[in-house]
């Protein structure tokens, strides 16, 4: 076996085959971000909206939770054909890597939200009650309390997240989505030994992951205080621990 190895990394090292998985490695990475960034955004504006208590946004707000509730218990994969399904039910032609990409959108935008809604009650009381009292009203509330100090708590769960999406990708090799673990079972199927091809693969994997966990790590010793040290302990146990929960 290792002579075999042995001989196969002049041809396996071949420009052909590095931009093969360099190319796979961007679109893990586009996924990632592309889904991540987006469900950062929509879930801001969910946890945004459950986080209020106006009578008129009540039914809102239990929709978006049952919404929320529901996409962080339903299985990556399952997601991945839910959309797709869907989306070729009402006639759309759309490519896998869109279909992957949307899923991970949802996925994110669930997972995201309870984050940042955990990370706006780590705010504490009094804060509120004196912004309220000066009159700033909820949107310069928001801006102006909220965020600066809830941001803290939700940037190193958040990269936790993305970490571990990351590694998640590689369920949309089940649909034929051509990212890094799909990219290890074409080059196998071109006879190349499998420990060769997902060493290369774990490498990949590696290279893409490991700069965010640190960076990640790097700003939950740099920003947290003692007391939102407490809080993200709070916020993985509410949020079903991102850095150690997996989709699949």
């Amino acid at each position: 076996m290792l002579d075999q190895i042995v001989a196969q990394i002049p041809t396996f090292f071949t420009h052909f085959t590095l931009t093969f998985l360099l190319e796979a490695m961007g679109r893990t990475l586009a996924m990632t971000v592309l889904g991540c960034g987006v469900g950062i955004a929509l879930g801001t504006l969910i946890a945004v909206i459950r986080y209020t208590k106006t009578r008129l946004l009540a039914p809102l707000r239990v929709v978006l939770t049952v919404l929320v509730e529901v996409f962080r218990r339903i299985p990556f994969l399952v997601n991945l054909f839910i959309v797709m399904f869907a989306l070729q039910g009402f006639g759309s032609e759309v490519s896998l890597f869109t279909i992957a990409t949307i899923s991970i959108c949802i996925v994110a935008t669930a997972f995201l939200s309870e984050v940042i809604r955990a990370g706006l009650e780590s705010v504490p009381r009094q804060q509120i009650e004196a912004a309220e009292v000066m009159n700033l009203g909820f949107a310069r509330t928001l801006f102006f309390v909220l965020l600066p100090q809830s941001w803290k708590v939700i940037l190193p769960p958040a990269f936790a997240f993305m970490v571990m999406f990351i590694k998640d990708t590689s369920l949309a090799s089940q649909m034929g989505v051509v990212e890094l673990t799909f990219t290890g079972k074409v080059l196998m199927n071109r006879g190349f030994s499998p420990f060769l091809v997902y060493g290369a693969v774990l490498a990949a994997y590696f290279i893409l992951s490991y700069p965010l966990s640190r960076l990640g790590a790097y700003l939950e010793n740099r920003l947290a205080s003692p007391r939102s040290r407490k809080t993200l302990k709070r916020v993985r146990s509410a949020t079903g621990s991102p850095r150690h929960h997996t989709l699949g």
